[in-house]
Protein backbone atom coordinates (compact mmCIF):
# COMPACT_ATOMS: atom_id res chain seq x y z
CA UNK A 1 0.00 0.00 0.00
CA UNK A 2 1.50 3.37 -0.60
CA UNK A 3 2.22 6.04 1.62
CA UNK A 4 -0.68 8.31 2.53
CA UNK A 5 0.33 10.08 5.63
CA UNK A 6 3.56 12.57 5.99
CA UNK A 7 4.83 13.59 9.83
CA UNK A 8 5.15 17.05 10.54
CA UNK A 9 9.09 16.54 11.07
CA UNK A 10 9.52 14.74 7.54
CA UNK A 11 7.57 17.50 5.49
CA UNK A 12 9.80 20.16 7.56
CA UNK A 13 12.96 18.13 6.43
CA UNK A 14 11.85 17.86 3.33
CA UNK A 15 11.32 21.23 2.61
CA UNK A 16 14.38 22.05 4.02
CA UNK A 17 15.88 20.25 1.85
CA UNK A 18 14.29 21.40 -1.37
CA UNK A 19 11.78 18.65 -2.34
CA UNK A 20 9.25 20.08 -4.82
CA UNK A 21 5.98 19.34 -3.89
CA UNK A 22 2.70 21.43 -3.63
CA UNK A 23 1.28 22.12 0.17
CA UNK A 24 -2.35 22.19 0.25
CA UNK A 25 -4.21 23.76 3.17
CA UNK A 26 -7.69 23.05 2.98
CA UNK A 27 -8.86 25.37 5.94
CA UNK A 28 -10.68 28.15 5.86
CA UNK A 29 -9.34 31.82 5.30
CA UNK A 30 -9.74 32.89 9.01
CA UNK A 31 -7.70 29.61 9.98
CA UNK A 32 -5.14 30.36 7.42
CA UNK A 33 -5.00 33.54 8.48
CA UNK A 34 -4.32 32.57 12.69
CA UNK A 35 -1.60 29.77 11.49
CA UNK A 36 0.74 28.56 8.33
CA UNK A 37 2.84 26.54 6.69
CA UNK A 38 4.85 29.49 4.66
CA UNK A 39 4.68 28.60 0.81
CA UNK A 40 1.29 26.68 1.33
CA UNK A 41 -1.72 27.00 -0.69
CA UNK A 42 -5.05 28.01 0.42
CA UNK A 43 -7.92 25.50 -1.18
CA UNK A 44 -10.68 25.68 1.05
CA UNK A 45 -11.65 22.41 1.12
CA UNK A 46 -15.51 23.14 -0.33
CA UNK A 47 -13.66 24.87 -3.07
CA UNK A 48 -11.21 21.47 -3.79
CA UNK A 49 -13.31 20.32 -6.73
CA UNK A 50 -13.66 23.56 -8.68
CA UNK A 51 -9.69 24.42 -8.14
CA UNK A 52 -8.03 20.97 -8.86
CA UNK A 53 -8.15 21.64 -12.52
CA UNK A 54 -5.23 24.40 -11.89
CA UNK A 55 -2.99 21.36 -10.58
CA UNK A 56 -0.93 18.82 -12.34
CA UNK A 57 -2.41 14.80 -11.07
CA UNK A 58 1.17 13.59 -11.78
CA UNK A 59 2.97 15.94 -8.78
CA UNK A 60 3.45 15.76 -5.15
CA UNK A 61 1.12 17.12 -2.90
CA UNK A 62 0.66 17.34 1.00
CA UNK A 63 -2.85 18.34 2.03
CA UNK A 64 -3.34 19.79 5.55
CA UNK A 65 -6.19 21.20 7.79
CA UNK A 66 -6.26 21.86 11.61
CA UNK A 67 -5.55 18.54 13.00
CA UNK A 68 -5.73 16.27 9.81
CA UNK A 69 -9.28 15.11 9.20
CA UNK A 70 -10.35 17.20 6.57
CA UNK A 71 -7.40 16.80 5.00
CA UNK A 72 -7.89 13.00 4.83
CA UNK A 73 -11.15 13.58 3.07
CA UNK A 74 -9.59 16.00 0.52
CA UNK A 75 -6.21 13.47 0.16
CA UNK A 76 -8.68 10.74 -0.39
CA UNK A 77 -10.74 12.41 -2.52
CA UNK A 78 -7.41 14.01 -4.94
CA UNK A 79 -6.65 9.80 -5.28
CA UNK A 80 -9.69 9.17 -6.54
CA UNK A 81 -9.74 11.72 -9.18
CA UNK A 82 -6.66 10.41 -10.17
CA UNK A 83 -3.87 12.40 -8.59
CA UNK A 84 -0.88 10.04 -8.64
CA UNK A 85 0.89 11.06 -5.10
CA UNK A 86 -0.90 12.89 -2.41
CA UNK A 87 -0.30 12.69 1.15
CA UNK A 88 -2.05 13.40 4.15
CA UNK A 89 -0.15 15.45 7.20
CA UNK A 90 -0.37 13.86 10.16
CA UNK A 91 -2.17 16.23 13.06
CA UNK A 92 -2.36 19.33 10.88
CA UNK A 93 -1.27 22.41 11.73
CA UNK A 94 -1.70 21.39 14.69
CA UNK A 95 1.19 19.21 15.43
CA UNK A 96 3.10 21.06 13.25
CA UNK A 97 3.17 24.08 15.62
CA UNK A 98 3.92 21.63 18.51
CA UNK A 99 6.63 19.20 16.72
CA UNK A 100 8.28 21.79 14.09
CA UNK A 101 7.49 25.44 14.68
CA UNK A 102 6.40 26.19 17.68
CA UNK A 103 5.84 30.32 16.65
CA UNK A 104 2.83 29.18 14.79
CA UNK A 105 -0.08 29.44 17.17
CA UNK A 106 -2.25 26.69 18.03
CA UNK A 107 -6.22 27.74 18.13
Amino acid sequence: MPHTEISPKTLALRIAAGDTMTIIDVREPWEYDLANIPNSDLVPLNTLPSATNRFDKSAEYVVLCHHGMRSEMAANWMRSQGFENVLNLTGGIDAWSTDVDDTVPRY
